[in-house]
């Protein structure tokens, strides 16, 4: 069987490999780069049961497992490790938490408690995941076309490959995996509103100062906005941290993406309120990506509506990196099997949403252009 998947994410190459490891042939088509986009800009953490008690529990806590099988059985150097994981704000008065926190935090910063311990905790660099997955997804025969996908291929009302560069491509299946790009899919498919939340983010060069513990905080600045900084020191010397998001409205250009006017310069300066260690630290990268959302906070998972042939897999929001390995497993199983065995998919099923006008989506949430 052979298999098109347009969209080189985190998402996209794990549906590769999971497909790639059972024998099928699969393409992946990329306009720019693996890990482009989000994919490649977020900040990896990991949490078994964070998702419990919503329609995400399952496939999270099914990824967090696969997470640690993969690492392990493919030597993935993609940084995989497991963190203690700790909670509370800043500018409040100090309050004792009852146990260790952690050393590397400035006195203006209140531990509320731990949240999360080595068991429940993790996180890979996510990047060196997403080109992990599709270096083995390579390995096993698959491969990478670099281009535009300009349309769809049908032939008696089914989908049958793509127009890729201006060639046609066909395939058994299609698997539409673009993140917030996904929306330019509607121009061929019934899909349900998808839209990008844009997030903003500093990587330091903090060398082996800050143990392995995330930090998730919550500050309200001088005007009552509130921010929500999450910190994540990373196995290889560096720091991620994140905490401004806004509306902005998404570029055709994955390559046009770009911080807002004063989001990187508000987020450096509650980083210096934050840690000593990230005051002197020099800045490896100033950044902003655009996370996938759907109208009701749950993924596109599974066969378009009205169509048969092709596939969607997007909208896991501040999950993709945890929920990709999962959603590629059953997304294999969907497309060569009939039928997700490994987790069950129907919370996640496209025709849900697919009565919903993309018109009535707010303005800024659609694609720019």
């Amino acid at each position: 069987m052979r298999v098109l998947i347009v969209g080189a994410g985190v998402i996209g190459t794990s549906i590769a490999y999971h497909l790639a490891a059972r024998g099928a042939g699969v393409v992946v088509l990329e306009r720019e780069a693996v890990a482009c986009a989000a994919s490649g800009k977020s900040g990896g953490f990991l949490a078994l049961d964070w998702c419990d008690g919503t329609p995400l529990m399952a496939l999270a806590r099914r990824s967090f497992a696969l997470h640690a099988e993969l690492a392990e059985s493919l030597k993935g150097d993609w940084g995989y490790r497991r963190v203690t994981t700790y909670t509370g704000g800043m500018g409040r008065t100090p309050a004792l938490m009852g146990g260790a926190e952690p050393g590397w935090i400035s006195p203006g910063v209140t531990i509320a408690g731990q949240i999360g311990s080595i068991a429940t905790t993790a996180q890979v660099h996510p990047a060196a995941f997403t080109i992990g997955m599709m270096r083995a997804a390579e390995a096993r025969g698959a491969e990478v076309l670099l281009g535009e996908t300009e349309g769809l291929l049908r032939r008696d009302g089914d989908v049958i490959g793509v127009l890729f560069n201006g060639a046609a491509l066909e395939a058994n299946a299609v698997v539409i995996a673009m993140g917030p790009w996904s929306i330019l899919a509607a121009k061929w498919l019934p899909l349900p509103p998808v839209f990008g939340l844009k997030g903003h983010s500093l990587v330091f060069q903090t060398g082996a100062a800050i143990p392995p513990e995330a930090l998730f905080l919550e500050y309200a600045e001088p005007d009552g906005s509130m921010l929500s900084p999450e910190i994540f020191p990373r196995p290889d010397g560096t720091t991620y941290v994140c905490g401004i998001s806004s509306e902005s409205r998404l570029p055709i250009d994955p390559g046009l993406v770009a911080p807002d006017y004063g989001a990187i310069d508000r987020l450096k300066a509650l980083c210096d309120r934050i840690s000593p260690f990230l005051v002197k630290a020099p800045v490896l990268a100033s950044q902003a990506c655009f996370r996938p959302m759907t109208a009701d906070g749950l993924p596109l998972i599974g066969v378009v509506p009205g169509t048969r042939g092709v596939y969607v897999a997007t909208g896991h929001s501040v999950w993709g990196i945890l929920n990709a390995p999962a959603t590629g497993e059953a997304m294999a199983e969907l497309i060569l099997d009939g039928a997700a065995r490994s987790t069950d998919l129907s919370p996640f099923d496209p025709a849900r949403l697919a009565a919903l006008d993309p018109d009535r989506v707010s303005v800024t949430r659609r694609l720019r252009g």
